[in-house]
């Protein structure tokens, strides 16, 4: 059977950064997504939804590092951007006005592909790493248009959703011990001579 892995990557960083698992974020995806495969199942593709960090220079470059080392490390994962977007928001204390970023269009990153995957017959089981209760409206096409298709949601730590429990096949979380044994490499060839190493902060 073969699975595939729709990874919320703002969801999950929520999650970790909650837990106060910093030494997390230098995570093979791939690795974790494998975790979750029973026996029979085959993991052919995992699509990690993000969004690029703006108006930081140290976080845009540790995450930089980080897709330079999941591309190099896991030929068979995709990465879709979504993207930030600026929004007035108002202190309600003193009043102060400034720019808050919203993460955009990894729900419905993630809504688009699982679908697609799905009418094109990629996958028999999907894995859905994400809390967010958007996306029941997709699963609910795939239990109503493929009912031999199951889909799985996977909870970042501290993340839970009552709609996609009840919406989704099963569903399960994301703990410590899975996170320990799912490290990238310390170092990680990313082209012949090249490579990128984790970043201090997230040891």
């Amino acid at each position: 059977m073969n699975v595939i892995s729709y990874i919320d990557g703002f969801n999950l960083y929520h999650g970790l950064k909650a837990k106060g698992w910093r030494k997390y974020y230098w995570l093979d995806l791939w690795a974790l997504s494998k975790r979750f495969l029973l026996q029979g199942q085959n993991l052919v593709e995992v699509v990690y939804c993000t969004s690029k960090v703006k108006n930081d220079p140290k976080a845009i470059q540790r995450q930089l590092t980080f897709l330079d080392a999941l591309t190099a490390h896991s030929p068979a994962l995709k990465i879709v951007y979504g993207h930030f977007l600026a929004k007035p928001a108002t202190c309600q204390k003193c009043g102060h006005t400034y720019s808050r970023h919203e993460e955009k269009k990894t729900d419905v990153n993630i809504a688009c592909h699982l679908l697609t995957d799905a009418m094109d017959g990629r996958f028999d089981v999907a894995l859905l790493l994400s809390a967010d209760s958007d996306l029941v409206p997709p699963v609910e096409i795939v239990r109503s248009r493929w009912p031999a298709k199951k889909v799985i949601a996977v909870f970042p730590p501290r993340r839970n959703s009552d709609a996609l429990k009840k919406t989704c096949h099963g569903h399960t979380w994301i703990n410590e011990d899975k996170l320990k044994q799912c490290l990238l490499p310390e170092n990680v060839t990313i082209a012949p001579g090249k490579t990128v190493s984790r970043p201090a902060s997230w040891r």
